[in-house]
């Protein structure tokens, strides 16, 4: 197998795999454990389920590591198309990663007011809950703030994949199609929060885009066949 074909091949499986890891840990298993509004309901969840819930934050990390290990696999697949390009695309994912892994300490420091330790006893239970929820309530506009980048990655992955000559360049429009819903569904999150369930369920055939492209580059592959930019141009 041609190494173009394998590495996209491998980045197709890992962007596959990051769905329903994202599900799992940034939805499924906080929806579980967190009542929305409700700082005792919540506090009883987490302390009962402890480990799930710290496992969660592990599970989110791990997440953000896999999109990195993608943006790298995308990078040594695209570098050739434009390097600028794919740099930019490689630091929007970095940038990502940092975030979602500060955001995560709201949900430690959550644990930690839930729990009580020795320190915090100068400050009332209620009181504790209600901070450890407004923590959670932090991680969840952390994610909201996270999804701007989620969207400003596609767009140099898109324009590579437009240029390279072997991948439809129908994908690289979708992608930065994708990527521009994504902005918007952010802006419309932290402007307008109301109808973010709105945007984002109007959004979906859009961002599929990404999955559409992970199942191309693991079924079909990249053409070999086909000239890269640089032959195209002559």
């Amino acid at each position: 197998m041609h190494p173009i074909a394998k590495t996209a091949r491998i980045a197709g499986a890992v962007y596959l795999s990051t769905l329903p890891l994202a599900i799992y840990f940034w939805s499924y298993l906080p929806g579980k454990l967190i009542a929305r509004g409700n700082a005792t309901a919540s506090a009883e969840n987490i302390l009962a389920h402890e480990t799930l819930f710290r496992f969660s934050i592990l599970g989110d990390l791990f997440t953000h590591v896999i999109l990195l290990c993608l943006a790298f696999l995308l990078y040594r697949l695209l570098f050739d198309v434009n390097r600028t390009w794919a740099f930019v695309m490689v630091g929007f994912v970095l940038v990502s990663t940092a975030v979602g892994f500060l955001n995560a300490l709201n949900s430690l420091a959550a644990v930690i007011l839930f729990r009580g330790a020795d320190f915090l006893v100068v400050i009332d239970k209620p009181q504790r809950e209600a901070m450890a929820m407004l923590l959670i309530r932090l991680h969840g506009q952390g994610f909201l703030i996270n999804e701007v980048f989620s969207g400003l990655w596609l767009f140099p992955l898109g324009l590579l994949v437009f240029r390279s000559g072997f991948l439809p360049q129908f994908l690289g429009l979708w992608l930065i199609i994708a990527g521009f819903a994504w902005l918007v569904i952010s802006v419309i999150a932290l402007v307008f929060p109301v109808y973010y369930d709105t945007a984002f369920g109007f959004a979906q055939p859009v961002v599929l885009g990404e999955m559409v492209f992970a199942l191309w580059l693991l079924i079909r592959g990249p053409n070999m066949q086909a000239p890269g930019p640089a032959e195209r141009c002559i």
